[in-house]
């Protein structure tokens, strides 16, 4: 009897794609094929991700649109694994019926059990869900990115900040091995992987819960030294956690390129507060000042939540005003979803949907004229781009610099007289801007 195909639908973050490559590799190793398109499926797996309400209504919208193919095609199962799964459990298995299987996020090992429970048609649907000391950081996988690759350095969160149910989801901060990603990492330079994006919940807390010290710096140091691969970069960095051995790690590390993702969510010292960020507003802007000064030409991504509770007109506008003076090259603001067992879901004041939604794109409006001024800087400059494809459209390629994060910020179009191989490096004459997008020449 031939084994059932199997279809992947990978919703949410990096942390959660991850995961999905984990459980390719274990389905593939058991003889499991994998499917491409979701018609052709026997079973689907949709991992999910919850962290905030459109997110929770995107997995839900999925799961529907493979029940459909259950009643209508020749699919005979589906599992829901990740972030859904692990917080609303009882609710799925209650209010979905078309789903066969739940597996928990610290139950992605047994994705080969359960994929053989719904193949066999149990009449008891197949759960899973273990504690987070059960969980195996790390695992082999199949990279399902090109060029580039996440690489996930902890697990879990221990920040407690009031709006979020990550603890809740994934528990406990628990950082893996230096060994182990370096060993990780080495088996992606076989896979000629160009670019390594470092991820975690909290990337810079890094090292603290078992080696008694942050370690970020060491790890980046050695990653460099021990393997090949041209580019290091790092995602999910906390402003109180930003230290002199990091900046000057990040400033004189040639192959950690000169970005950090450094989300700050507010500069209101009150807000700050009822968020229970660690650090208030002087902490923020004084790693600001250190990264600029440490690091000449750095890129900054950052983020703010619009709306938390509580927050008054003025409030909202000494964010506003924060925005335009830190002139972060990369940010993105979000209206603030109130989150079921959350602290903040409690809290007094909460706006309406559509203030929140205002106030978010106020700011987005704000960083639109920041960001066409950071682009009009580049014109004429020369860039290193690694090179991700080709655009038969506009008969152009397309790659990123250092200042783009993949599949968060722009890209870079750029012809040239000669092909340019995908995952090769080229220089890149900027000319022109597209929105948020540049657009140049090569020189080769």
């Amino acid at each position: 009897m031939s084994k059932a195909k199997i279809g992947f639908i990978s919703l949410g973050c990096p942390k959660n794609q991850l995961d999905t490559e984990i459980m390719l590799r274990e389905l593939v190793e058991a003889g499991y094929g994998i499917v491409a398109e979701d018609y052709e499926a026997d079973i689907i797996i949709v991992n999910t991700c919850a962290f905030i309400e459109s997110a929770k209504k995107e997995a839900i919208d999925n799961i529907l649109d493979v029940a459909w193919l259950k009643e209508n095609r020749n699919l005979k199962g589906i599992i829901v694994t990740g972030c859904l799964a692990e917080r609303y459990r009882e609710e799925i298995l209650e209010s979905l019926p078309e789903v066969d299987a739940l597996l928990g996020v610290n139950s992605i090992h047994d994705i080969v059990k359960c994929v053989r429970a719904v193949e066999n048609k149990r009449k008891v649907k197949f759960t899973s869900f273990k504690t987070e000391d059960e969980l195996t950081l790390g695992g082999d996988r199949i990279v399902t990115t090109q060029n580039f690759a996440y690489i996930k350095i902890a697990e879990g969160c221990d920040n407690r900040c009031t709006y979020c149910a990550i603890p809740g989801i994934r528990g406990s901060f628990r950082s893996r091995k230096m060994e182990d990603i370096i060993a990780e990492a080495k088996d992606l330079e076989g896979l000629d992987i160009k670019e390594l994006v470092i991820v975690a919940q909290d990337t810079t807390r890094y090292g603290e819960d078992i080696y008694g010290e942050y370690k970020l710096a060491e790890l980046l140091h050695r990653l460099a030294k021990e393997t090949e691969i041209p580019w290091l970069r790092i995602l999910y960095c906390y402003p109180d956690k930003i230290t002199d051995e990091l900046v000057c790690e990040i400033a004189n590390n040639d192959k950690v390129v000169k970005y950090i993702d450094m989300p700050v969510q507010h500069i209101n010292d009150e807000v700050l507060r009822r968020m229970n960020r660690h650090g208030g507003s002087a902490v923020i802007k004084d790693a600001i000042e250190r990264l600029r000064k440490g690091v000449p030409g750095i890129v900054i991504r950052s983020t703010a939540i619009a709306g938390f509770p509580g927050e008054t007109n003025e409030q909202f506008e000494e964010l506003c005003e924060f925005i335009g003076e830190a002139k972060f090259e990369r940010f993105g603001a979000f209206p603030y979803s109130r989150e079921e067992n959350t602290p903040a879901f409690d809290l007094p004041n909460q706006l309406e949907e559509q203030e929140k939604a205002d106030r978010a794109d106020m700011l987005m409006r704000k960083q639109m004229s920041i960001s066409a001024e950071f682009n009009q800087k580049q014109l004429g400059k020369i860039l290193t781009v690694l090179c991700e494809g080709f655009d038969p459209v506009s008969e152009a390629h397309f790659g990123r610099s250092y200042m783009d994060a993949p599949e968060i910020d722009g890209k870079i179009y750029f012809t040239s007289d000669t092909k340019i191989p995908i995952g090769n490096f080229v220089k890149v004459e900027i000319t022109d801007i597209l929105d948020y997008d540049l657009i140049g020449e090569a020189l080769v």
